[in-house]
């Protein structure tokens, strides 16, 4: 099955980006996915399940180790179930 997570992360600094914000889109970046986007106000990405779900295990432990006092998240089903993770 495929999933798609969208994120943020704050507390949010409009002048700069926090650490644990760059730090967030580090992991995504360079998880296993596909069909990253990555803005401001909030991230989303697309892959097979099993590396969806490692990403934002990942995505938790670092942006809340650097700071981050709050991670929304959603993950939605994209893909039919049964359809082979990617």
């Amino acid at each position: 099955m495929r999933l798609k997570v969208e994120f943020t992360t704050e507390p949010f600094d409009l002048d700069e980006a926090p650490r644990h914000a760059l730090v967030a889109r580090e992991v995504i970046e360079a998880a296993d996915l596909d069909a990253v986007d990555v803005g401001p106000f909030g991230n989303t990405a697309e892959g097979g399940a099993d590396a969806v779900l490692t990403a934002v295990d990942a995505l938790l432990r670092k942006a809340l180790g650097a700071g981050a006092t709050r991670v929304s998240l959603q993950v939605n089903v994209v893909g039919a179930v049964g359809e082979a993770d990617q």
